[in-house]
């Protein structure tokens, strides 16, 4: 009797080990999977950004997705080369229901010596019509707008950009984000 529980226990053992060992392998394979999905992820992230960009953020307005004319952003970028010319541009996210053809925006940008440029710009966000411009994704819209190519900047150093809208009503209704890039110019 002790002869046959021993090879119960022994065949049994063996049973146990191989579980034991497939279900560590396969641990071991989810983990490599996970790993490298994570990393093509964070790749992927980071390559998304057009070549020669140097600056790119955007800010949020309101979580009740409106923006008011005092609620203004700021954006500070560092231009180490002033010989190069850029390209400067408006990100604009918005959700479906905006009501305007164009988000009218005033930009005053600073320089590092303190002089001042305040220019308007009308970011166009519906086609003729009524088509919304930009990438679609659900009910929200992201747009890119160019407001300056090839721009020389008259001295290195930080550049502050005040960002707000100069629209008729106040506040602007389903607008989401405003951002600032700047590219240099190819």
């Amino acid at each position: 009797m002790n002869s046959i529980v021993k090879k119960i226990w022994k065949k049994s053992n063996q049973v146990y080990r191989r579980f034991f060992l497939y279900f560590v392998v396969q641990i071991q394979l989810s983990m490599i999977i996970r790993t490298i999905s994570l990393c093509l992820l964070i790749l992927s992230i980071f390559s998304c950004e057009p070549e020669g960009r140097i600056y790119s953020k955007n800010k949020e307005l309101s979580p009740n997705i409106e923006w008011f004319r005092a609620d203004s952003r700021e954006f500070k970028v560092k231009i180490d080369d002033a010989s190069k010319d850029y390209d400067i541009g408006l990100t604009f996210r918005f959700a479906t229901g905006f009501q305007f053809a164009t988000a009218d925006v005033v930009v005053t940008e600073i320089s590092p010596s303190g002089n001042q440029l305040v220019t308007e710009h009308s970011l166009k966000v519906r086609e003729k019509n009524g088509d919304y411009i930009g990438e679609p994704g659900m009910d929200i819209w992201d747009s890119e707008h160019i407001i300056q190519s090839t721009k020389k900047y008259t001295e290195e150093g930080t550049y502050t950009y005040i960002i707000k809208h100069n629209m008729i009503n106040d506040p602007m209704n389903y607008a989401m984000e405003i951002g600032l890039f700047v590219d240099e110019s190819k």
